[in-house]
């Protein structure tokens, strides 16, 4: 049982966070502009419309397992990344078959209907100062061009789009951006998820028990640490 409530949830992570390889990756985070990153003096509301460095991107992914994943998860997100601007313009930086760069117009692109959702820290002006970022941006390139972890483990050996966004922001500035949950903590017993587990099994492994520590998209996204984010297109 312990099995397949493992291999439904790693399915449900697999279909919300991975995605086709693009050949469109950039300079590692070290390529951050010191212009754009710089310490904010100014009133939080200002320029609120407007993409920021440490910002959350949510989407929903292009699968035919949508109405599974919102179910699980309570939320309609099932794919995040971190917004990055560099000397090249925006980026996401993400954990799809690899953690690498995706330009933001191509991520909001590969989402349902092109929609997206920012969520920022309610302080962000106090916090992303430079050093922050790069000390982000120090964490993060320990990740760079990782494996999708398959397995659902809560390892760096490979690593999926959520448990990415999550390390980054617990190690570079002690934030725990949502509460990590265990497998046992979710249902799993949603009829479409159990169709996913049987085409699954035959072809990945894996040997965790219901401790296994996980983080979803839809953990981060509902953060009272995080604010939504309008964003002017």
């Amino acid at each position: 049982m312990k099995i397949i409530t493992l291999f439904i949830f790693v399915s449900i992570s697999l279909f919300s966070c991975e995605r086709n390889t693009i050949n469109n990756d950039v300079e590692k985070l070290d390529k951050i502009s010191k212009k754009e990153n710089g310490t904010k003096t100014k009133d939080q509301s200002e320029n609120e419309g407007e993409f920021k460095a440490g910002d959350l991107i949510f989407q929903i992914t292009e699968n035919g397992q949508s109405h599974a994943i919102q179910f699980l998860t309570n939320s309609k997100y099932s794919h995040v990344g971190i917004i990055l601007k560099t000397k090249k313009g925006l980026f996401v930086y993400e954990a799809s078959n690899k953690v690498r760069f995706t330009p933001l117009d191509k991520f909001i692109k590969s989402g349902v209907d092109g929609h997206f959702s920012i969520k920022r820290l309610k302080n962000a002006n106090q916090i992303l100062t430079e050093e922050a970022l790069l000390n982000m941006k120090k964490i993060g390139e320990k990740f760079y061009r990782k494996t999708y972890d398959l397995c659902f483990e809560w390892s760096d050996d490979k690593i999926y789009c959520s448990e990415l966004v999550w390390k980054i922001y617990n190690e570079a500035l002690n934030i725990e951006i949502g509460t990590p949950k265990t497998l046992s903590d979710y249902d799993l017993s949603y009829g479409p998820a159990q169709k996913i587990i049987k085409k699954r099994m035959a072809r990945n492994g894996c040997s965790f028990s219901d401790n296994e520590i996980v983080i979803s998209p839809a953990d981060i996204f509902h953060s009272e640490l995080l604010k939504t984010i309008d964003i002017d297109q």
